[in-house]
C-alpha cells in the first residue's frame, strides 16, 4: 500500500484541482493507496471541501482535523502518524509540485533506496526565495551530512521504517526530510516540475526561514557549543604566547614603561580564555544531556535474518 500525506492550510482554491489530478494518478500506480489530508487550522472553506472528498471514497481518504494551526511540519508528523502503507509519499496541496510525478518516486524506492526527494531545479519562485533556499540546502545538508540539493521541496517518498523511526524520535521541533535523511542507507533525488503559485501565498518568509535554520543548527549539531570551547582554547594559546612574549622581553630588553599595559592585556586575554573555555565545558555537558532527552534511537533494525524460511522479524 502506498499512503500520501498532504497538509494543507487555507488552500481551498487548489483542492479541487489537486483532487482531479491526484486521483487519477492513484489509480493508475496498481497498489492499494490511501490519501490522507491534515487541516492544519485552515479559516477558509478547506476542511469542508476535504470532508466531500473524504465522503466519495470508501476510507480510502482519511481528514486528520488539527486544533489550530501548528505549522507544515508538525502537519506532516499528524499525518505521519496515521499511515497503514509500506511507502509514504508527501506532498503540498499547492499544485508548485505535480502529482503526476508520483509514480517516478515509486520507481526509485521499488529500486532499493530508503529515501527519495524531489529536485526542483527549475523553481517558480522569486529570485530571493531561490537564495535564501540555496543557502538552506547548503546548510542542512551539511548538518545532515547527507548531500541534497533540495530539502525544501516535500515531494518526497520513504519506507515505511524511516516513517516509524521519525515518528518514534517525537521531537518538538522537527525537520522531517533532514531527519529522514539521518535514519536512511540509501538516499537519491530525482528531478521534478514546479510550477507558479496559482493561488495564495507561499506560507514561508524571511522569520519562518530563519527559525527553521535554528532549528537545523540546534536539532542537528553540537557546533555552536563546541565552537565555544574552541574559541576558549584558541584565547589561551594567544595569551600564553603574549606572555611568554612579555617575559622574554623583559629579560634581554628590561623593563619598559608600556610593560604594565601589556601584563594587563595578558592577565584580561587569560580570564576571557578561561571564561569561553569554561562555557565551553559547561556547554558540552548541556549539549550530551540534550543528545540524551531528544531520545532520538541510537541505532535501526531493519531486519533480523536467522537462516530460516520465515519471513524476516522486523
Amino acid at each position: 500500500m502506498v499512503s500520501v500525506v498532504i497538509p494543507v492550510f487555507n488552500e481551498s482554491a487548489t483542492l479541487p484541482s489537486l483532487w482531479s489530478r491526484l486521483k487519477p494518478v492513484l489509480d493508475g500506480i496498481g497498489r492499494e493507496w490511501e490519501l490522507i489530508f491534515i487541516d492544519d487550522g485552515s479559516s477558509d472553506e478547506s476542511l469542508r471541501i476535504l470532508k466531500t472528498i473524504a465522503g466519495g471514497e470508501d476510507g480510502r481518504v482519511r481528514v486528520v482535523e488539527l486544533a489550530r494551526n501548528f505549522g507544515q511540519h508538525s502537519a506532516i508528523l499528524a499525518g505521519l502518524r496515521q499511515v497503514r502503507g509500506e511507502v509514504v509519499v508527501t506532498l503540498d496541496a499547492d499544485l508548485q509540485n505535480p502529482p503526476e510525478e508520483i509514480p517516478r518516486l515509486l520507481a526509485e524506492i521499488d529500486a532499493g533506496n530508503d529515501v527519495v526527494g524531489g529536485w526542483r531545479e527549475d523553481r517558480r519562485d522569486t529570485n530571493w526565495r531561490k537564495f535564501a533556499s540555496r543557502l538552506q540546502n547548503r546548510l542542512t545538508s551539511t548538518v545532515v551530512g547527507v548531500r541534497m540539493h533540495d530539502y525544501g521541496c516535500m515531494l518526497r517518498a520513504y519506507r515505511r521504517h524511516i516513517i516509524d523511526t521519525v515518528v518514534d524520535c517525537d521531537e518538538k521541533a522537527s525537520f522531517v526530510p533532514a531527519l529522514a535523511n539521518s535514519f536512511a542507507k540509501r538516499v537519491a533525488e530525482i528531478k521534478v516540475g514546479h510550477a507558479e503559485r496559482s493561488d495564495g501565498a507561499s506560507k514561508y518568509n524571511f522569520l519562518t526561514l530563519a527559525n527553521l535554520s535554528l532549528n537545523l543548527i540546534t536539532g542537528f549539531s553540537l557546533l555552536p557549543i563546541q565552537a565555544l570551547s574552541l574559541a576558549g582554547v584558541g584565547i589561551f594559546l594567544l595569551d600564553a604566547f603574549l606572555f611568554a612574549f612579555l617575559i622574554f622581553h623583559r629579560l634581554f630588553f628590561g623593563p619598559q614603561q608600556e610593560g604594565a599595559l601589556w601584563l594587563l592585556f595578558a592577565v584580561l586575554f587569560l580570564l576571557v580564555g578561561l571564561l569561553f573555555l569554561a562555557l565551553g565545558l559547561i556547554g558540552e555537558y548541556v549539549g550530551r544531556i540534550y543528545s540524551e532527552v531528544r531520545r532520538r534511537p541510537t541505532y535501526v533494525v531493519r531486519e533480523v535474518h536467522d537462516g530460516r524460511a520465515e519471513e524476516p522479524r522486523r
